[in-house]
């Protein structure tokens, strides 16, 4: 196995301030009691002469004299919130205001989806993102070589977003924290990347993916970093349907004239590229020997893949189990979401360990999920095997935010119990990454009607996770409506879904969710699942009801024989 240029000075610093970071992960893991009532102490302390600080008693709440009492100060004088709670703050923030729910205003906004069609802009302070993002990417990618101590010789493809995507009115910009992250790392981890992050400017899918593999097929490659195992499957794919056109770029050092790349982007990249006729030569006859080529042949020494491995994503982490040579590390990416960077996977599986001295965590049985006032229960009380839903309190204006999120408790890391993402929750499905909510279908399918004058008895949605598709069933009140001008209905629901929820937008774009698959439905197919239903046992009939848009094979049965023969 070689190593490329500077491979000892990066692993070197890599673990130097790689261990520095674990060093304080292991004394919080000592006590996470502790921790968390120093962590929650220190947000009410940065917070407390905020508009929402004062609104909420911080002062008097910091005046606990106990763990406990702190505690029960904090769920007396805070509701749990969810974003739409925190929307009108944060609204004031982006237009300027300074201190209102945290001091001063935030470095940057993150983008993620909601559950109305307005998307949710997450505030990055610089505290939170000095004090978790920064040391916790230190620690993240020290934990690659704590089981892979070769990961570093060879270069990292790391799929990021874009440092900026946009604007607040104040000017504040707003981006994936994920760029940033990547913009502000020091000089000697810049080196680890395959690629400039010119490509991450590339506005069309099938263009930047082919930059993507262009730029690392020909290097030398020890680590994937994406959340979502499906964009593995895509730039496979991508070298599947462009090998010779790669090679040829190769050979030449240029960048394909068949791809929507702008002038300006190209004009970053291409100095990049010189002519590697070896490299070429290499590669065609890796085709010649296989036929299809995977990363095993065309980067043989491979280390680590870190992507999602839980929760819906196990089915494409199947699909792509063959992909990489023996002895491949895929880790899990953790726990990990736009309002927080929990914790991180230490043990080289799937079980992340939250970090008490980051955040401030609450949970609450997922049995008492329906429950107007569950009991809340601290990091410390979680019982191994059990499965809760997570709330957070953050340094960066987010207070017994509920995640919305299902986690299980999967074992122990010192007094720190480990947890693993199940779902989402409370009608949320996402396949991979999309966070689609039940109430953004229903709006979709009603401007579909609006704007085509086609209506429905019934309509029903389900997620296909192993073919990454959604299938649409819909009962038209027109009963002649054709299968083609039902699939144009589908394609105008699609847009209007797109439009509503920027996740969904972004994995549509980028081909990680297909195009819908529509079905016309019986005439009053609804009353004939219901019978159908019940007489299974599925529910009950005083109680009975129905989710628009479901990840659920049993009822996804039942509409497969409710369908037209049209």
């Amino acid at each position: 196995m070689r190593k490329e240029k500077n491979a000892s000075l990066i692993s070197f610093a890599l673990g130097f301030v790689g261990k520095k970071q674990l060093k304080i992960l292991k004394k919080a893991s000592k006590n996470c009691l502790a921790e968390e009532e120093k962590t929650l102490r220190g947000i009410l302390e940065y917070a407390k002469d905020t508009e929402w600080g004062k609104a909420h008693h911080y002062d008097e709440i910091l005046a606990a004299t106990t763990p406990e009492d702190l505690f029960s100060r904090y769920q007396k004088n805070v509701p749990a919130q969810d974003y739409e709670d925190l929307r009108p703050l944060i609204e004031r923030h982006k237009n300027g205001e300074e201190n209102i729910l945290f001091p001063g205003k935030p470095m940057m906004y993150a983008t993620t989806s909601g559950t109305t069609n307005a998307p949710k802009w997450i505030p990055i302070t610089q505290s939170y993102y000095e004090n978790v993002y920064s040391k916790m990417t230190k620690l993240w990618l020290y934990s690659f070589m704590m089981h892979r101590p070769k990961v570093f010789w060879g270069k990292c493809v790391s799929i990021v977003g874009k440092v900026i995507e946009g604007y607040a009115p104040d000017g504040t910009i707003c981006g994936s924290v994920s760029g940033v992250t990547q913009r502000d790392c020091p000089e000697f981890i810049k080196g680890l990347y395959s690629a400039p992050s010119d490509v991450f400017h590339i506005s069309d899918y099938h263009a930047r993916n082919y930059a993507l593999m262009r730029t690392g097929i020909e290097q030398y490659v020890t680590l994937f970093i994406t959340a979502n195992p499906s964009t593995m499957i895509e730039l496979q794919k991508t070298v599947d349907e462009n090998l010779d056109e790669m090679i040829k770029d190769i050979e030449n050092g240029t960048l394909s004239k068949k791809f929507e790349i702008s002038n300006e982007i190209r004009a970053a990249l291409e100095p990049n590229y010189h002519p590697n006729k070896a490299r070429a030569d290499e590669l065609r006859a890796l085709k010649e020997k296989y036929g299809r080529i995977l990363p095993k042949h065309y980067w043989p020494d491979f280390q680590v893949i870190t992507t999602w491995r839980c929760g819906n994503t196990h089915v494409y982490t199947e699909k792509i189990s063959d992909y990489f040579p023996k002895g491949t590390l895929h880790q899990e990416f953790g726990y990990f979401a736009s309002e927080c960077r929990a914790g991180l996977v230490m043990n080289g599986d799937c079980d992340t360990v939250p970090f008490p001295h980051a955040h401030y965590f609450e949970f609450t049985d997922a049995d008492d999920m329906d429950n107007p006032n569950p009991k809340f229960y601290q990091l410390h009380e979680l019982k191994e095997g059990k499965r809760y839903l997570i709330y957070i309190t953050t340094y960066a204006g987010l207070y017994r935010y509920n995640m919305n999120d299902m986690i299980e408790v999967t074992g122990h890391y010192g007094t720190i119990p480990t947890i693993q993402f199940i779902q989402k929750v409370n009608g949320i499905i996402s396949m991979t990454g999309e966070k689609v909510h039940e109430r953004q279908f229903i709006e979709a399918v009603k401007e579909a009607e609006q704007s085509t004058g086609m209506k429905t008895r019934f309509y029903v949605g389900f997620a296909d996770v192993e073919n990454s598709v959604y299938h649409y069933y819909f009962d038209f009140m027109d009963e002649n409506t054709t299968q083609e001008k039902a699939e144009e209905f589908s394609k105008t629901v699609d847009a209007n879904l797109k439009k509503i929820n920027v996740e969904f937008e972004a994995k549509r774009d980028s081909f990680r969710i297909k195009d819908p698959i529509t079905h016309i439905m019986k005439p009053n197919a609804f009353e004939d699942y219901k019978i159908e239903a019940l007489a299974k046992g599925m529910a009950r009939d005083g109680q009975f009801k129905l989710n628009l848009l479901m990840q659920d094979e049993k009822r996804h049965a039942i509409f497969k024989g409710l369908v037209k023969n049209v």
